[in-house]
């Protein structure tokens, strides 16, 4: 029996890392199907994912991997890649997103699985439970400390990995916000970093930008402002209006989330100050 994972790590650049890691895999019967790194020369940080086929199993293999990792200062994991990460979605009003998620998860386009849908609203619910997925209203009224609270809770109890802000139109806390550092993606409705905040289209239609777009970032107490994973464009005009942007907007997000989720799963995302590596 043979098992699929990826070995990851990131470490103080300088010659040889590669040269002592690799023969240490194959020494142990793995074959190495891909691997990519990256020197960054601004950080002096060396980046690497290898996808591993081995013969031994996970323990088996990490506890070989240590005393070299320790001795080259490799922030390093071994993750199994028939784990499909569990993923907890927040949506608000607009199920677009949602909706592309759910379905690349139900045809194995995203390696995934979804645990359940929080919203601030019921808009959803039919539909989530109508794919069988739990669905958690969780509205504002009995105030945003209770509410984030058991948004937490959900979190726990579920088990989930990564928290997914599919258009989830909440302002979360810098409470939550750190609780879920380097957990959590969001999908903003702009080419950050111009135009945060809300209804970012129109701000763009009055500026009479050319190109639009989105931008899957991760969350952090500054709003709007954490490191960017993924972002796509697509060309406009003079000739369209501020709701025909939203209406194009919406394909971009629903795509770059999607990417960003799904490179998350295949753990291809290394965080680097401010910045983002995505292998």
């Amino acid at each position: 029996m043979t098992h699929n994972f990826v070995l990851r790590f990131r470490s103080p650049d300088r010659p040889g890392i590669m040269a002592a890691v690799t023969p240490l895999v194959a020494a142990h019967g793995c074959d190495i199907r891909a691997a990519e790194v990256y020197g960054d020369p601004e950080t002096a940080h060396f980046f690497c994912r290898m996808e591993l086929v081995s013969p031994i199993d996970r323990d088996s293999l990490s506890a070989q991997i240590a005393p070299v990792a320790e001795e080259l200062l490799l922030d390093w994991d071994l993750k199994d890649l028939a784990h499909k990460e569990r993923v907890l979605v927040a949506v608000s009003k607009f199920g677009h997103c949602l909706v592309d998620l759910i379905h690349k998860q139900e045809i194995g386009q995203l390696p995934i699985e979804i645990v359940g849908v929080v919203s601030n609203h019921d808009t959803m619910r039919k539909l989530v439970e109508w794919h069988g997925l739990p669905y958690h209203h969780l509205p504002m009224s009995d105030g945003k400390d209770a509410q984030e609270a058991r948004f937490l809770s959900i979190i726990e109890e579920s088990d989930a990995e990564l928290t997914v802000l599919a258009r989830y139109m909440q302002i979360l806390s810098d409470e939550f916000s750190t609780k879920l550092d380097g957990r959590c993606i969001n999908i903003h409705h702009s080419f950050l970093p111009s135009f945060k905040g809300a209804k970012p289209y129109h701000q763009a239609h009055t500026r009479g930008v050319k190109i639009i777009g989105a931008t899957a970032h991760f969350v952090t107490a500054d709003l709007d402002e954490g490191p960017i994973i993924e972002q796509d464009v697509r060309r406009v005009s003079h000739a369209i209006a501020a709701d025909e942007m939203v209406a194009i907007g919406r394909e971009i997000e629903a795509s770059v989330l999607s990417r960003a989720v799904r490179w998350h799963a295949e753990h291809r995302i290394f965080a680097n100050g401010n910045k983002t590596v995505v292998l």
